[in-house]
This record gives C-alpha cells, sequence and structure tokens, in this order.
C-alpha cells in the first residue's frame, strides 16, 4: 500500500491514536487460506501493540506469527485516520515470558485506565490488568511492527 507521505501522521499523532482508541482489528492466518479478523482491546509501549487474547488467535499466531493490525477512527472520507501495521507477534507462553517482558507492567497499568468503565461503573482507582498466562491458549501476545503506513485524510 502506498500514500503520499504528506497524509501520514506524525509520531506524535500515532501514539495518541494508539493510547485513546479502544479498539485494534488484528487479522491473523488461520487454517488452510482463511484469515481470521477480530477487534481486540490493546496497550501500546515500546512501538508494540499488547493484547491479552485467547482462542484462535493464539493457535493461529503459533502457527504462523505474521499479522496485520488495523486501527482508525472517523467515519467520513475526509475525516478518517488510521494506521496499519503489518509485523510479527510473540505468544507469551509462560508468567516467566510475562515477568521478563520489558513493557508488560506498563501496559497492565495502561489498560487498567484506558477501559475503566469498559465492563461496568468506572472506578477512581483503576487496578492493572492482571490477566496471565493461563489453560492451553489464553496469552498475552506482544506485536511488533515491521512495516507501518498511516493516513490522515484531513491532510488531502
Amino acid at each position: 500500500m502506498s500514500l503520499p507521505r504528506e497524509i501520514a501522521l506524525s509520531a506524535k499523532q500515532i501514539d495518541t491514536l494508539m493510547l485513546d482508541t479502544w479498539n485494534i482489528r488484528v487479522a491473523t492466518h488461520g487454517p488452510g487460506e482463511d484469515i481470521n479478523l477480530t477487534p481486540m482491546w490493546f496497550g501500546w509501549a515500546g512501538g508494540k501493540v499488547y493484547m491479552m487474547a485467547r482462542g484462535q488467535k493464539i493457535v493461529n499466531l503459533r502457527r504462523n506469527p505474521s499479522c496485520t493490525m488495523l486501527i482508525d477512527r472517523n467515519e467520513r472520507f475526509p475525516e478518517l485516520q488510521g494506521i496499519m501495521m503489518r509485523g510479527v507477534a510473540e505468544v507469551l507462553e509462560t508468567t516467566e515470558a510475562e515477568a521478563a517482558d520489558p513493557h508488560l507492567a506498563e501496559v497492565r497499568a495502561q489498560m487498567g485506565r484506558k477501559y475503566n468503565g469498559g465492563h461496568g461503573e468506572p472506578v477512581a482507582d483503576p487496578q492493572p490488568n492482571i490477566a496471565t498466562a493461563r489453560g492451553r491458549n489464553r496469552r498475552w501476545i506482544v506485536f511488533t511492527p515491521r512495516k507501518t503506513v498511516s493516513w490522515d485524510n484531513a491532510k488531502l
């Protein structure tokens, strides 16, 4: 995908969009030629996307760690802003791998604040997201972008 550089988001705009937006769409390679596309809650730290996932996404990423992430906002074409990242996801398989990650503690606190009230009434002092590896397919995913394309159609 080739877009004019003049409409790209600045690094600050990318950080703002990544920190303020609730949902990111994750495209993984499913069995055969199928694509599994799922909206997810996420964190953003160290230039990486973090999410707690379960089920088919984990199975797919273990088989093929290449995936694409898309985040956008606004509905009308002249107002659209977005970021598409292609890269590789790592499944943190153990609590030891979680503890060794340099940004996961920051992301847990960030997600606790960001999604405060997402499952009910907001609280004054939100707790960090304490989810951890359990069962066969409930894990943290750390996505490292290799290629990022962004756009702000208001710049057209």
